[in-house]
């Protein structure tokens, strides 16, 4: 059985919406299924984003004045 489908009124910038509307010409796809995609690729890179920040939790932080010096004191800046 498929899934209820949601409405949501959704204000687009002229030319963003413009844009849509030709893509979705082009395309022969509805501008849902376009917003519905490019959502679903933002927060599956968002996710993507977490995911690294939980890996690198337990990386020691490093203080910007101790990465200058550093990098001061072998001659690299």
């Amino acid at each position: 059985m498929p899934v209820p489908q949601k409405r949501a009124t959704v204000y687009f910038d002229p030319d963003l919406h413009r844009a849509l509307r030709v893509k979705s010409a082009e395309t022969d796809r509805s501008l849902s299924d376009l917003v519905n995609e490019a959502v679903t690729l933002a927060l599956a890179e968002d996710a993507t984003d977490l995911a690294a920040f939980e890996e690198r939790a337990a990386e020691p932080n490093l203080a910007f004045e101790e990465v200058v010096r550093d990098l001061k004191r072998r001659g690299k800046i």
